[in-house]
Parts: C-alpha cells; structure tokens; sequence
C-alpha cells in the first residue's frame, strides 16, 4: 500500500457476493499517513435498486393492461354507432331505404355523421320513390310512342307501296318516251345509236331524236338529282321540246328561251329546285347547229380527229331564271361523210370505280379514239 498516492478503487466477491473497496490515502502537517478503506457489499446499495426496477416493470405491465383495456372500451364506444350505420348501409343497399340510426352521441363528429346518414337516408327514399313514378311515366309514354312508331310503320308500309307504286309507273312512262329503235333507222342519211341506263328508279338524264321536215333535232339534257321530281322534269322536258318541233320553231334562241319560260313556271309550281343542262342540236344537209349549255359535243372526224365543243358559252341551266334569252348561242358545224358526234351526260365521266377513281373524260376520249 506505500505506493498508494491518490484513490484508489477495487472490487473482489466474499462468499458469493460482489465487495466494492476504496482505498483513501490521508496525510497532514502532524505527520499523520493513513489510509482510510472503506468496503461496502454490493447488496447495501444495489438492493433498493433493485426493488425499484422490479416495482417499475410491474407498474408499467399495469398501466400496459390498463391502457389497452381503456382503449378497446374507447374503440367499441367510437365505433359501436359507426358499426350500426355500416349495417343500415348494406340494408339501403339491398332497397331498403327506411333506414334510421341513433343522432345522439357525445362525440361532435359521430353525432354530425349519423345526422348526414339519416337526411341521406331519407333523400334518397324520396328520390327512389320519384324515381319510380318517372320510371312508370316513362314507360307509358314509350309504350305510347311505341304504338305510334307502329302506326307509322304501318302507314309508311302503305306510303312506300304506293311511292314504289307510282315511281315504277314514271320509270316505264320515262323508257316509253325515249327514241324506238325503228325511229332511228328510219332517218335517211344518218347512223344514229342512243343508250340510257338510270341510277335510280328514275332517272333525270333525258334524250329524244326526233325527224321533222327533213331536220333531225338530237336534244340531251341532264336534270339535277335523281328520283321522281327529276324524272317528271325530264318528261315535261321531252313534252315541251317535241311541242315546239311540232310548231316548227326553229330559231334555237326562241325555241330554248320558250322551253325555259314553260319549264320554270312549272318549276315554280312545284316548289322545287330542280333544273338541267340541255344541248338542242338541229341537223339538215351536213351542217350541225349546237344550241344550249351542257357536257362537251365530241365531233368525230373521219381520220379520227377529236373536236371539243364547249357549250359553256351557248346558253343557261334551264329552270334557274324565267329569262335567259340573253344567255343564248349557237355554233354551226359542217359534217363530212363519215364524221359522227359523240353525245353524253356526267354518268359517264363521273363515274367511280370500286378503288374511288373517277372515270374521267380522257378515257372516254381514248375509247372514241379506238373505236
């Protein structure tokens, strides 16, 4: 211990049990040198220790139990009121709208919410029952409209038998007036060949020969549209121009400016908007007078020379003015033997083919050509 000069501290065990040792060395003026030792068993202060550790794991294992307990009482307590208004929830689900749950409740929140639920509750037990008085008057009304689609039907049965009825007698009425073959040979001089296939039922496309006094008149004319309105026009159209043959007006500026005027007036009669192209031509001893405006006249030459002839500038559509007389023009052409002129409507150029190609003009022109 001599070299003992400041604190020391040692532990060692006595029987089992652990011993805490200090060692103090203590000088002074008198010549005192000492050494103070204490030695305290472990079990002196440790004991307490002890005890106080034990007692805080029970008290928290207490208040543990406690808290949890305290907590599921709280949980059922909140959601009790929550649990009731889920099953009044999958009740309105199933249809059952008369729904009530508790609005007391001493939470603010839960109070507020059964509150909401109910008014909902009883919201939608109105609309569901406004729901199915507009569900029954609607179904009588479709039930209504439905007999009267039927009764429709029924007479647009009838309508669509007679219309088909009538355009079938047009149509025949339409073919019966086009040129007879025997007409056609009979004309000393000329080669004449006419051709017309509608689209429709009726047709507008119109064309007529006709051989007064030794003059050949060729008229072809194309009304807008398709269907009864343009196959009437085309009759009252072949009417009025066999009319003014028959009365032989033969100045082409009178004859279309009087075939216009009656064509308008009935136009106007029918509350229509139809009207059509026509070309009147007059033949008599080679020379060929184009009057009118329509699709080009092909003159044909002998050595297979194409002439264009555009008839812009030779006249109106016919039907869209009571006076075109203004508009009217002629153009004189000489024909040789074995000339032709080639006469068509827009079915032809305008035609498409599956692919959406348009047939066109210059193809028609190649075909002449070869032929």
């Amino acid at each position: 211990f001599n070299s003992i000069q400041q604190v020391q501290q040692f532990e060692y065990a006595l029987n089992g049990d652990r011993q805490f040792v200090e060692v103090l060395p203590f000088n002074d003026e008198r010549g005192l040198d000492w050494l103070i030792v204490i030695a305290i068993p472990e079990v002196d202060f440790m004991a307490q220790i002890y005890a106080n550790t034990r007692n805080t794991i029970w008290l928290t294992l207490a208040a543990l139990v406690i808290s949890i307990g305290m907590g599921v009482l709280t949980a059922r307590w909140i959601t009790r009121p929550i649990i009731k208004m889920t099953a009044a929830s999958e009740k309105m689900a199933s249809g059952n709208f008369s729904q009530k749950v508790d609005q007391s409740s001493n939470i603010v929140e839960i109070e507020t919410l059964a509150h909401t639920f109910n008014s909902m509750a009883n919201q939608l037990a109105e609309l569901f029952e406004t729901l199915e008085e507009k569900v029954e008057e609607r179904t009588a009304e479709l039930d209504r409209a439905n007999q009267e689609i039927t009764s429709l039907n029924q007479k647009l049965t009838v309508e669509n038998l007679r219309l088909g009825a009538e355009i079938d007698v047009a149509r025949q009425i339409q073919e019966m007036i086009l040129p007879r073959h025997q007409e056609l040979e009979n004309i000393e001089g000329l080669d004449i060949a006419g051709y017309m296939s509608p689209a429709d039922e009726v047709g507008g496309d119109y064309y007529d020969v006709l051989n007064i006094d030794g003059m050949v008149t060729i008229g072809i004319g194309d009304v807008t549209g398709h269907g009864l309105e343009s196959g009437l026009l085309m009759l009252m159209t072949q009417t009025a121009v066999r009319t003014l043959k028959e009365i032989r007006e033969h100045d082409p500026v009178k004859f279309l400016d009087t075939l216009n005027r009656t064509l308008y007036g009935n136009i106007q009669r029918m509350d229509s908007d139809r009207n059509l192209t026509l070309a009147i031509l007059n033949y008599a001893n080679g020379r060929v007078i184009i009057s009118g405006q329509h699709e080009e006249t092909l003159v044909v030459r002998a050595n297979g020379q194409i002439e264009r002839i555009d008839t812009m500038d030779l006249g109106l559509p016919i039907g869209i003015d009571d006076d075109i007389a203004d508009f009217i023009d002629h153009q004189s052409i000489e024909l040789a033997i074995g000339d032709g002129v080639v006469l068509y409507t827009d079915g032809i150029p305008e035609a498409y083919n599956p692919d959406k190609q348009q047939y066109g003009l210059e193809r028609l022109l190649s075909l002449i050509h070869i032929s």
